[in-house]
Parts: C-alpha cells; structure tokens; sequence
C-alpha cells in the first residue's frame, strides 16, 4: 500500500489562524496580535517620557512654590526721614517681601523696638528699614559735607525732599555791556538732606549732600545765582 505524506493544512500554514479567522478580523476592524504587540513595545518609551515630564513640571513647581513662600513681613519706611530724625508708629509700615540673608532687616513683629530710635541717614520713603540704618547720625560720611543754601520759589521744585537726588547750578553772570552779557556756570551732584520753611520770608533752607570741594564752592556762590534740579539716581 502506497502511503502519500500528508499535506499542510491551510491552518497549519498559517501559523494556527485559518484564513477564514484572519478573515473576519479584518472585517471586525482589528489587526492581527503580532501588530498589536508591537504598536505596544513602540509605545512605552513615549509612556516612560510623559511619567519624566509630569516629575520635572511637579519637581519645578515644589522649587517655585518654595522660593515664594519664603518670604518675610518686614518693616520699610512709610515716609521720608532726616538725619537724626527719632522714628514714631506712623513713619514705619510692614512690607511682605523676598528676603536674603546678608540683609539685616528688621520684622513687623518687632515694631515698637525701633519707636523712639533715631536714624544715622537721610532716607526717602519705601527704604527698607535695616538695623544699620539706625543709631548716631552717620551723615557726612568721609570725603563728604553738607552744604545749606537758601532757595526762593522757583529755584528748586515744589515737591523737593530730603533723600531726593538733585544737581545744584550756579549761574555767574560777567559784565554786561549794552549789546550782550557773558556768563557761565557750574553743576555739581547732591543729595538732599533736610528742607526748611521760613514762610515769613518765602525762603527755604535746602541742606545738601555732596562731595566737600564741591561743598565749599557752593558755599561762596551768591544765593540768587542757584537753582536746584530734581533727577533720578545719583545725579548727572
């Protein structure tokens, strides 16, 4: 008896699947399994990549968080002082800033220690208050003097204060003659360090802040030749 090997079946060709099964996965919209893994393999690393992202956004907003909760109520000036000028409730006020450590400030909390104490400079308002600022006037510093002058209406801006920064200007007129006068004049940087009112001669007396040269000849500058301009900084 002649024995015939048998043939593969069309399942066993396929691996298990008929073509009848491979078929109707097709028509049910699936794709076969080994697609199926594979679309899975490529799909972690993008998986491992989004759980990195979502560490680093949460990692950097714990830092952020961190460094603006650390932040500290502090006491800053609430208007402008003089030199030597004893501090009362209202020239302070508490501020909410971002501190460092080299600043020695003063805390909110500790208010009524700095009633009463006088400051060693000459501050505008909004400084913020540390413990060197308090204590014997330290005003002038070497190198510097305080020069007064005498101002009338119109030779400085009405709104002028101790701490604002100006340029002094002194104008000196030279002889005349009938068709044009000479003149010339000098500037030097100052800061302002008190004003006084004389409100029966409408005068008011400017103290300034500057380098001493500068100080001594503004000193012998006529008083009706100076103006005082207001600027920004630390002058022009």
């Amino acid at each position: 008896m002649v024995t015939h090997a048998s043939k593969p079946s069309d399942v066993e060709a396929s691996g298990g699947v008929s073509p009848a099964a491979r078929r109707a996965g097709r028509r049910d919209g699936r794709a076969p399994s080994r697609i199926a893994g594979v679309s899975r393999r490529r799909s972690l690393p993008y998986l491992l990549l989004g759980v990195l992202l979502v560490l680093g956004c949460a990692t950097g907003g714990v830092v952020v968080a961190t460094q603006l909760g650390h932040r500290e109520a502090v006491l800053v000036l609430a208007h402008p002082v003089s030199v030597g000028q004893e501090l009362s409730a209202q020239d302070v006020r508490e501020a909410s800033i971002s501190v460092g450590s080299s600043l020695h400030v003063i805390p909110a909390r500790s208010r009524s220690t700095v009633e009463g104490r006088a400051v060693a400079f000459t501050l505008p308002a909004g400084s913020l208050l540390t413990k060197d600022m308090l204590g014997a006037a330290r005003v002038p510093p070497a190198g510097q003097a305080v020069a007064a002058v005498a101002l009338k209406v119109g030779q400085y801006p009405p709104d002028l204060q101790a701490g604002n920064h100006v340029t002094v200007v002194v104008t000196e007129t030279g002889d005349t003659t009938a068709d044009s006068a000479s003149s010339s004049s000098s500037a030097w940087n100052a800061t302002v360090t008190g004003l006084h009112l004389n409100s029966n001669e409408q005068i008011t007396a400017v103290s300034l802040q500057m380098a001493q040269d500068d100080a001594r000849q503004l000193a012998a500058a006529p008083s009706g030749q100076i103006s005082v301009v207001m600027v920004s900084g630390g002058g022009q």
